[in-house]
């Protein structure tokens, strides 16, 4: 990371937000005010006093856009049964009957096959922002996704079958109280 003498334009203001916009968890902690400024300082790999990278965080804090939440319109369901899909080399199903795949990633398709695990599937007003929140959700809560994607209005996440309930209304719960600056 370069240093204000490496850069002598960067003053300590610029580097703390600089450092704190690298850690998207940090940026909302400070737009939802519940930062201890003094701690997210000695946190922050900034070269300075603590007191004025604290003093640094506090004005970024009140240039930033308050927290708010608003619902997102989704309808979200659970899909069970859902594992890799298997495929010909050229993309054709195996058993010669076509299986809807949910998410394909790198030549890997997920889909209903009789699998082991279970999918989330949200649809309407979700974007890869929302993926992101519902991942960070599925992670705090201790739950695994397996796959996940999102396209055109619908957000895709599987997880282990046993999962797949409490996954479920993590994603609703997510969804229900999204950042209004990502909607």
């Amino acid at each position: 990371m370069p240093t204000r003498d490496a850069v002598p334009d960067m003053s300590l203001a610029a580097e703390t937000r600089r450092a704190v916009d690298r850690r998207p968890f940090l940026r909302t902690a400070l737009r939802a005010g519940v930062v201890n400024y003094t701690a997210a300082a000695r946190f922050l790999a900034v070269d300075g006093e603590t007191d004025a990278i604290a003093t640094a965080l506090r004005r970024y804090a009140d240039e930033l856009p308050a927290y708010e939440t608003e619902s997102r319109a989704v309808r979200v369901r659970m899909e069970r049964g859902i594992g890799p899909l298997e495929t010909t080399a050229d993309g054709a199903d195996v058993d010669g009957e076509p299986d809807a795949p949910l998410v394909s990633v790198g030549g890997v398709t997920v889909g209903p096959c009789g699998g082991d695990r279970t999918a989330i599937v949200a649809t309407g007003d979700v974007d890869a922002a929302a993926l992101a929140d519902v991942l960070a959700r599925l992670s705090a809560d201790g739950l695994a996704a397996t796959a996940a994607g999102v396209a055109d209005g619908t957000m895709v996440v599987t997880v282990d079958r046993l999962e797949g309930a409490d996954a479920l209304r993590a994603v609703e719960d997510t969804l229900d109280r999204a950042d209004s600056e990502t909607v």
